[in-house]
């Protein structure tokens, strides 16, 4: 299981990486003004930065507790990217429409938008970040030895 600090390296990246390509994008397809949808951005980025961080956590102690280990494979990378992205916006619909002063519905395709980005970011920058730092096989064996003792 990865650690803290590992977790938090991984959030920051994750979302410093996305906001410089979402806030000019986004800005340009949507007819929006950068600075307003930087807020959007760096709000949402923060959301997610601490969503990213309890979801994960989560998500790696139920796989120790269900499978023994963290490895993912192809599916499980995909339902984890889905579970997160449907909780990310439950939170991200209503505050994007609140702060441009729209409906729901009329904010729906904004964050739509960024969240099919986020859906295959996440799946790549995931695999990519594993490639990048992976865990130790002395890591990866306490864990086991931790998930057996807590069952």
């Amino acid at each position: 299981m990865r650690s803290g600090p590992d977790r938090i390296r991984h959030a920051l990246l994750f979302e410093c990486m996305a906001l410089a390509l979402v806030i000019p994008t986004g800005s340009l397809l949507f007819g929006i003004k950068a600075s307003d949808m930087g807020v959007i951005g760096v709000f949402s980025a923060v959301t997610a930065t601490i969503w990213n961080y309890l979801f994960n956590g989560l998500f790696d102690r139920t796989m120790i507790r269900l499978k023994g280990s963290t490895r993912k494979t192809l599916t499980l990378r995909v339902v984890h990217t889905l579970l997160f992205e449907a909780g990310l916006q439950v939170v991200l619909l209503p505050a994007i429409a609140a702060y441009l002063g729209v409906s729901i519905m009329e904010a729906l395709s904004l964050n739509t938008a960024i969240a099919v980005f986020y859906l295959f970011y996440a799946f790549f920058f995931n695999m990519g970040y594993d490639a990048a730092f992976p865990l130790h096989a002395s890591r990866m064996a306490g864990n086991r030895e931790m998930a057996v003792s807590a069952e």
